[in-house]
């Protein structure tokens, strides 16, 4: 990977438009006030959708907004290569040169961008397009392929050649449409031509299943027991006990009150990881408190949540994530 910079000249000034407000409203609403910073790719992938690449004023509108040192906003940009961080072509275009690609043609599509468009980074004469070489795009079984960003949105376009491509590349010169996806007409990461495997119906139209004899209580009776056995006699009746409620755990403690805890759960225990917040790690927690029920969780007062939060590896989540209401209407749901 090369040193990403930003471009030589910058405009004066960067705002979001109002249609681009309304983005950056729904992913600010997405955190809590004091992880704000988690929206920084978010508004810096809105700033270049706008703009069309990110630019030094909107590295300083981001960091404003989000309360973040311009240097944090700044690197995020600059190693992402997702980010353009000068201006881009109306057609930007994204070659996967890592090794998949490179050892199935990659560099023959580095070489129709060189001819067609211009170095790296650089805007073709029209203004059509612009390309960049960046890492994985994560289509290594349709390898050789390129990313192509315009205002129709971001699509791949995989299984490439030379020829391939500079045919893309015509269309999109005309102002035609062109189909994302492979371009050696296979479907998908499916086999080229027709399938080679599982191609015998046998094997999943359960013709070769063995057939299974299900007893018939009308034809099927039990074989007679032979002369020298003797009859066995009946198996007492085991009597019925009605299983007794989980013991009540009591810890003393100094920091809150503890809540209602339980040696065993009180029947099949609730699904806790339904509770937002909660996952198969806080859930062991837990179960090894003596918790396994929404309504347990539902009744918790301040003091005991107060003693649940002394014990949990992540702090602060049961009140964050409201596990109480959460757990109230799970309990009233069942």
């Amino acid at each position: 990977m090369s040193v990403r910079r930003l471009a030589d000249q910058q405009p004066d000034s960067f705002v979001f438009t109002k249609a681009s407000e309304q983005l950056v409203t729904f992913w600010l609403n997405k955190y809590p006030e004091a992880k704000k910073v988690s929206a920084v790719i978010p508004m810096l992938w809105i700033a270049q959708k706008q703009e069309g690449w990110v630019s030094e004023p909107a590295i300083q509108h981001i960091a404003e907004r989000l309360n973040m040192p311009r240097i944090r906003v700044y690197e995020v940009a600059t190693f992402y290569t997702m980010f353009n961080l000068a201006p881009a072509g109306e057609h930007f275009i994204q070659v996967c040169g890592t090794t998949p690609c490179w050892l199935r043609g990659a560099g023959d599509l580095k070489a129709v961008c060189e001819k067609r468009i211009g170095k790296k980074g650089v805007v073709s004469k029209d203004g059509k397009f612009s390309w960049n070489e960046v890492e994985c795009l994560g289509a290594c079984a349709n390898a050789p392929m390129v990313q192509i960003s315009n205002k129709d949105g971001d699509e791949y376009y995989e299984d490439l050649t030379a020829e391939s491509l500079t045919a893309l590349l015509d269309a999109l010169e005309a102002g035609k449409a062109i189909k994302p996806g492979p371009q050696n007409g296979r479907d998908c990461s499916a086999p080229e031509g027709e399938a080679k495997t599982l191609t015998d119906k046998s094997l999943y139209d359960g013709s070769m299943a063995k057939p299974i004899k299900l007893p018939n209580a009308a034809n099927d009776t039990a074989p007679a027991a032979s002369p020298a056995q003797k009859p066995t006699k009946a198996a007492k009746p085991v009597a019925k006990t009605k299983p007794t409620p989980p013991k009540l755990v009591k810890e003393a403690v100094a920091d809150g009150a503890a809540p209602k805890l339980f040696e065993r759960p009180d029947g099949e225990k609730d699904d806790l990881k339904r509770i937002g917040g909660v996952g198969p790690k806080i859930e062991a927690l837990l179960n090894e408190m003596g918790i396994f029920h929404f309504h347990q969780i539902a009744g918790w007062t301040a003091e005991e949540v107060s003693w649940v939060n002394s014990r949990l590896k992540f702090k602060g989540r049961i009140e964050r994530e409201d596990w109480v209401a959460q757990a109230r209407l799970l309990s009233e749901a069942k």
